[in-house]
């Protein structure tokens, strides 16, 4: 079904209209505040900074001022020399541009967890001399929007240096909430086991909403092939309340709703919520923009394509390789797809290694592999994974590897000591940390 929408412009509305009556007496109303971070690089990634680019656009357009919107990403995939359309990058088949305008605060090695939290926080000291400078300098009337669109696993998302930890992240916001620097904040969260960045961990009392494109324990996904870009363009849970915040009336619609309509249209992964739900009455508009826009937009349906994001390598070299123009072509790509899936054995064989030699029978190497636990010791899980990544693999740069961090979780929770996980890395990963998995 073709949708067109066709939106009046209005001059802007304040945030809290029909919240406040602002006198000399009262509370001026919230200004708004954006994060956005795209936590990939690489051009088979291409997704994640299209979703931010995207994000940036809406903010933009409903009002929210640039002064108050950070933008995370590294910056190589509209000047990459796989990129057809230098210069330009789409969310969508036949999309608009997203990437004209954007801004770009913070890229390439500035992207890191630690700038994240550092931001967040309004810590503009320590980002003197590093990107633009800007961070979140909210107040105790203020609202936080925050969007992440990058690779995940329990208790982690990447950044393209380092990982950002569960723990870490809660611990700011719990920070934050007592220390007065908002009165609302929502975040949106792609990524794969996106839920375990909050589940058990995010209060209900500190005026904090979530929503994640996965539970704890599945993948996020992909959508969007482009065969010109020999990409894929979007995230789907992104993409999807992207594309109803283009659409619909800010100003109208609450958070709930449109989390309901993410959720029954992300039929891939289980769109789920944490946090204040009682901040998911509030509107749209009030963390993303509450200026009307002139837009008449054009939404044909086109087919999302989902893939498990951890897949989008193979998808992608596969998709090239049914469509090679030569023998010498097919040669390069069937060469480049037998690599990519021997470094993924590699990588399968060495995790199996380090189970065996951190448990003691066959048949717990089999659990440990076959179950999936709550992640609850948050201390052992980052203290082996960021080892394992010290270490081992890269996981900013083997985001194959992620799909393998539940067995830490597992073993954590079995009672499995850190030292004894550390010993076993030490003599499986006895070489030069591997990269280029994907």
């Amino acid at each position: 079904m073709e949708v067109y929408i066709s939106l009046v412009v209005l001059a802007l509305v304040p945030c809290t209209a029909g919240f406040y009556n602002v006198t000399s007496n009262e509370a001026a109303p919230p200004k708004l505040w954006a994060l956005l971070v795209a936590g990939s690089n690489g051009y088979y990634n291409y997704r994640h900074q299209a979703d931010i680019c995207h994000a940036y656009q809406i903010m933009h357009k409903h009002g929210i001022p640039d002064e108050r919107i950070v933008v995370m990403m590294y910056d190589d995939i509209a000047s990459s020399s796989e990129n057809p359309t230098p210069g330009v990058v789409i969310n969508r088949p036949k999309g608009e541009d997203v990437y004209q305008g954007t801004l770009k605060d913070y890229t390439g090695e500035d992207v890191t967890p630690e700038n994240f939290l550092k931001i967040l926080q309004g810590d503009s000291a320590s980002m003197k001399g590093i990107g633009s400078g800007k961070v979140i300098k909210s107040g105790p009337n203020d609202h936080i929007f925050v969007n992440f669109a990058d690779h995940g696993a329990p208790g982690l998302v990447a950044f393209p240096t380092g990982e950002l930890y569960a723990k870490d992240l809660n611990q700011v916001i719990n920070t934050m909430y007592k220390k007065k620097q908002f009165a609302k904040m929502v975040f949106y969260v792609e990524a794969c086991e996106s839920g375990s960045m909050f589940k058990d961990l995010l209060p209900k009392n500190i005026n904090v909403f979530a929503t994640t494109a996965a539970n704890d324990h599945e993948s996020s996904y992909a959508c969007y092939w482009d065969d010109q870009r020999n990409t894929y363009l979007g995230d789907v849970y992104s993409v999807m309340w992207m594309e109803d915040s283009d659409l619909e009336n800010l100003n109208k619609e609450t958070l709930q709703k449109q989390y309901l309509i993410v959720k029954n249209e992300t039929n891939t992964s289980q769109v789920t919520e944490f946090g204040d739900r009682t901040i998911s009455k509030m509107m749209v508009g009030e963390f993303q923009g509450m200026k009307k826009t002139l837009a008449n937009l054009y939404y044909p349906t086109v087919p999302l394509e989902p893939v498990e994001s951890s897949e989008v390598p193979v998808a992608t070299l596969k998709r090239k390789l049914s469509r090679a123009n030569s023998a010498h072509e097919e040669t390069k790509l069937k060469k480049q797809l037998d690599t990519l899936l021997k470094h993924r054995d590699y990588l399968k064989r060495d995790m199996e290694q380090i189970v065996r030699r951190s448990v003691y029978t066959d048949n717990q190497v089999k659990t440990v592999f076959d179950d999936k636990q709550d992640l609850r010791n948050h201390e052992c899980h980052k203290d082996v994974t960021s080892y394992f990544s010290q270490n081992c693999y890269p996981l900013s740069k083997n985001a194959y590897a992620l799909r393998y961090m539940y067995l830490f979780v597992n073993l954590c929770e079995y009672g499995v000591t850190d030292a004894v996980m550390k010993s076993a890395m030490d003599k499986v990963c006895d070489r030069p940390t591997m990269v280029g998995v994907h």
